[in-house]
């Protein structure tokens, strides 16, 4: 099943989201690693060129995660989950699927105001142009604050995301995260509105 249903999710979304799960972290720690080699520049150099060919791969995957996500259906909360946890559970992925496209761009943001101009070619394949921003030291610095701030709340976010499904399925022992993995959940567990 390609789209969702009201009881899971469909094979798109599952994928989208682990992928884009996956290249976050991948990229979160490669940002924490490209400011622990500050003492070897051509290293660090080779990490950037990474980190930004990876960051316009997960800012494409997760448009398309965004774009997919307004185009269907959710499935709808557990019949025994609360509705303030249900209500905090869409908050947090909206704000989460938001932060995937917001961190990503502005990375882009970041080598765009560079007075540096350095090319940004994604995996040595293909040039990604710069935004038309205006270059200066101090934007350059205020984009990477807001970059790295940004990506650090995010990260944080996505660990009491992942913390939550997992005591939802260890502790409460409900579907919650088997959803995400592609299982059906049965009309009994369905929410009933």
């Amino acid at each position: 099943m390609l789209r969702n249903s009201h009881t899971s999710y469909g094979t798109v979304a599952i994928v989208l989201h682990w992928t884009i799960a996956l290249l976050f972290s991948g990229q979160i720690a490669l940002g924490f690693l490209t400011q622990a080699v500050a003492d070897r520049p051509r290293l660090q150099f080779d990490l950037y060129q990474w980190h930004k060919s990876f960051g316009f791969l997960l800012l494409a995957l997760a448009m398309t995660r965004f774009a997919w996500s307004l185009s269907g259906i959710r499935p709808l909360p557990l019949a025994e989950m609360p509705r303030w946890e249900a209500a905090a559970a869409r908050t947090a992925h909206r704000l989460l699927l938001t932060l995937t496209v917001i961190v990503p761009f502005a990375g882009w943001m970041i080598a765009s105001t560079s007075p540096l101009h350095i090319p940004s070619f994604a995996f040595d394949l293909v040039l990604v142009p710069d935004l038309p921003l205006e270059r200066s030291d101090a934007i350059e610095a205020f984009w990477s604050r807001t970059h790295a701030t940004l990506a650090y709340g995010a990260a944080l976010l996505a660990l009491a995301h992942a913390g939550t499904a997992i005591h939802h399925h260890l502790i409460r022992g409900d579907h919650t995260l088997v959803r995400m993995l592609g299982a059906r959940v049965g009309r009994a567990q369905r929410h009933s509105q």
